[in-house]
């Protein structure tokens, strides 16, 4: 009984975290991708000591958690902790032409959150990276392949090589998505960069995330005009 009531208790926690406007709001737009304490001020036009107070009270209840910048140790990035997304229905968007994950190398996390895609949307998707490396990395070739996936282990591209208009864009690293110029990521997922432990656990644990995440984001896009 106790441990039903700790739930219970958990869940009404979050439903009154998010019974305020303003953190509904910050809850929707993290819902479908990770975000600074100022890129949130700058989107729902809120002081940053506002927003400020908004997130302390999600992080008190679970809703949101905080990790700093692989690129920029200055900087810090929220996202919804999965246990809360239960609550949460992220607003719908429109059909892309095709789904493009960029990260800097393109030879990780972009390649397998676009084979992840293949694998769950009709949408078509595409991986890039703004300093692409010669080949795929051999650790996420073989993650794929222990999931049922197939990376070209020789194929990398350029960012400006493939994108397109009407594409939907994804920043899967934070270099990218600090990097780029303003107004051209759409969506920013903060992942960890499995490269540097060179681990089949960080390679999994990467993987798990991206899996996560299209999984969650598949759903809230509408779906492609015939």
């Amino acid at each position: 009984m106790n441990v039903e009531l700790s739930s219970v208790e958990a869940r009404a926690k979050v439903h009154a975290a998010l019974g305020e406007v303003a953190r509904l709001a910050i809850a929707d737009v993290l819902a479908l991708g990770d975000a600074s304490p100022g890129e949130l001020a700058a989107r729902l036009g809120m002081p940053t000591n506002l927003v400020a107070h908004h997130l302390g009270v999600l992080a008190d209840a679970g809703v949101v958690e905080r990790r700093r910048s692989e690129h920029d140790r200055r900087r810090s990035y929220l996202r919804l902790r999965p246990a809360a997304l239960a609550t949460l229905h992220a607003p719908r968007l429109a059909a892309p032409r095709r789904v493009v994950f960029a990260c800097t190398r393109n030879s990780a996390r972009s390649q397998l959150a676009a084979a992840l895609w293949a694998t769950t949307s009709p949408i078509p998707a595409a991986s890039a990276g703004t300093a692409p490396a010669e080949q795929v990395n051999p650790r996420a070739v073989r993650t794929a392949k222990r999931h049922g996936l197939r990376l070209d282990p020789a194929r990398t591209r350029h960012l400006d090589e493939v994108t397109a208009d009407g594409d939907l864009l994804i920043a899967v690293c934070d270099h990218v998505h600090e990097t780029l110029p303003a107004g051209r990521v759409r969506l920013h997922w903060s992942v960890p960069d499995p490269v540097p432990a060179d681990t089949d656990d960080a390679f999994e644990a990467a993987f798990a995330d991206l899996a996560d995440r299209v999984g969650r984001l598949a759903p809230t896009i509408e779906e492609p005009r015939r």
